[in-house]
Formats: structure tokens, sequence, C-alpha cells
């Protein structure tokens, strides 16, 4: 087997990640041709087809998801020597990679202007996205850290607690239960719900509510983002479940009111979601001290704008 270099691996990850040469050569401010090359020159040093087409797609072969696996590791590798160099060195800069899911997008925009402003050397992308595509970015080493309402099974990551995430129930202004106080589950049991998807965590909370009450889960709709749900409720559509976090711009210009209901808010948390197999760079670190001085001036500042 001929030695792979680094270069390789790099593009063959990130080939194997989009699965698209085109997608991988823009991420990678590559061509197209020099992509292809790279591909094949590192199957030449394997000795094995890495990818096989199908129609117009690409798909791993055997001996490409095997090398991916390795390719991943050494990566993560190169990125952890070249941040502990940093730290010793006493310099404060690197790459800082986020996923988060939709909802948490609410408030992460401010709190990461603030973490730029504070330290200008690091360059910080966002991703946003459902939860199982959070998930997957952080099992693909794709993101280094991610923020979510409900962490992924299992102990391959490690989960921190860094603030209050309450769920309320919101209705159109107009809706009939809007000016009722104590709005008991049962009542709730006739209405129209606007859900998340299957998997999303917000909707597990939902179905364990009603369960917990020895209740159905009310007759529902489907919906992929948080935005549908919210745009559906002003139009009396039916009610929803969705985190107070998410529609302060619409209670302050009385778009939604939030439901007297028994038992709510239910009270979650948000979570900062690593790989512990990862170590941490000094980016990572100082993002994680930063959410959890910055998020308690938050939630003090949700509390008084709901008051």
């Amino acid at each position: 087997m001929l030695p792979i270099t680094l270069r390789q691996l790099q593009v063959f990850e990130s080939v194997a990640r989009n699965l698209n040469h085109s997608r991988a050569a823009a991420e990678l401010y590559l061509s197209q041709p020099a992509v292809s090359m790279q591909i094949k020159q590192a199957e030449n040093a394997v000795g094995l087809p890495l990818f096989e087409q199908v129609g117009k797609k690409i798909h791993l072969t055997a001996a490409g998801n095997e090398l991916l696996h390795y390719a991943r590791s050494m990566l993560q590798l190169m990125l952890e020597m070249e941040s502990v160099f940093d730290e010793m060195k006493g310099l404060e800069r690197g790459q800082l990679s986020i996923a988060v899911v939709s909802t948490a997008n609410y408030f992460m925009p401010q709190l990461l202007a603030k973490l730029i402003q504070a330290h200008p050397k690091i360059q910080v992308g966002l991703s946003v996205a459902n939860r199982d595509a959070v998930i997957r970015q952080l099992t693909e080493n794709v993101a280094d850290l991610a923020i979510m309402g409900q962490p992924p099974p299992g102990t391959e990551m490690r989960a921190d607690a860094f603030m209050q995430n309450p769920l309320v129930v919101i209705a159109a202004p107009g809706h009939p239960l809007a000016h009722a106080k104590k709005i008991q589950p049962r009542q709730l049991a006739s209405e129209t719900f606007l859900l998340r998807e299957r998997g999303s965590g917000t909707r597990g909370v939902v179905e364990r509510f009603f369960a917990s009450h020895n209740l159905a889960l009310p007759a529902h709709m489907e919906m992929d983002t948080n935005e549908a749900i919210k745009q559906s409720v002003q139009a009396g559509m039916g009610i929803g479940i969705i985190s107070q976090h998410g529609i302060e711009l619409e209670l302050e210009t009385n778009r939604l009111v939030v439901l007297d209901v028994d038992h709510f808010p239910i009270v979650r948390h948000w979570y900062i979601v690593h790989r512990k197999d990862k170590r941490p760079s000094t980016a990572a670190q100082e993002f994680e001290l930063f959410l959890l001085e910055e998020s308690q001036g938050l939630v003090k500042q949700n509390a008084t704008s709901v008051e």
C-alpha cells in the first residue's frame, strides 16, 4: 500500500460526507478535476475503489467506509495537535463549528455576536438544522459541539445543561381559550395541535404530557419547522407547544398568546453536546465558559419580557 497523504484524506472525507464532487470542491476551494485527481490518488494508495456510481449518485464502497472511519480520526487528531500547539504559544485563535437545532437559533446569534466581539480571532461557523441532522454532524465530526434540547442517547456524547428551556402552549389571540384561566389537560384534548415531526424533542414532550394524564394524543398536524407552527397557529389552524425562547417577537406584537394551562410551562434545558472522544479546542472551551456566563443574563432578560 502506498502512503496516503493528509490532503488526500481531507478531500476524501469531504467527498464522502457530501457524496458529491462539486460540493466537496466548493467546500475545499478546489476545482472539480483537482478533487477527482486526489480521490484517484487515494484509491491508488489504498489499492481498492472508494466510491461506486449508481445512476447519477455516488456511494461509498466497503473500503470507502473503512477509510472514512480512519480519515475522521486522523483529521481530528491533527486539529487537536494544532490546538495544543496554539495553546502552548498562548494564542487565542482557531475555528469553532457549532450546530444548533432550529429553536436555539432564536437566541444563539446574539450570543455568538458577543463571543466574536470578545474573541475576534476565533472564526465561528454556525449550522442550523433539525435534531437528527445536528446529531449526524456531531457523529461525523463536522461540528465541534452542538446546542439542543434533548441530548442523543448512548454514551458516546457528553451533554451539559446550561440554560432552562420552558415550553409553553400557544394560540392565536382570538382563540376561545386565550383568556381562560387554569386550563386543564382534558380541555386541550378536543383541540387540534400543530406539532413537530416524530422524533423531535418537543414532540416527545407533548406525547408524554398527554400520556401522563391518561389522554390520547389529540388530533394534530405535523410541521417540520417551528416557524411553520407559529404561522399556522397565528392563522387559527390550531394550538401549539413551543419553546418560549422562540416566540418573544410574536408576544410583543400580540400575534400569539401563551395559554394558562395547568402543569405548564414544562421546563426542560438547553444542552451543550460534544463527543467524549474529541479533545475540546481552546475555542470550544472558551465558548462553553462564555455560554454558561451569558445564558444567565439571557434567562433573566426573557423572564422580564414575559412578565
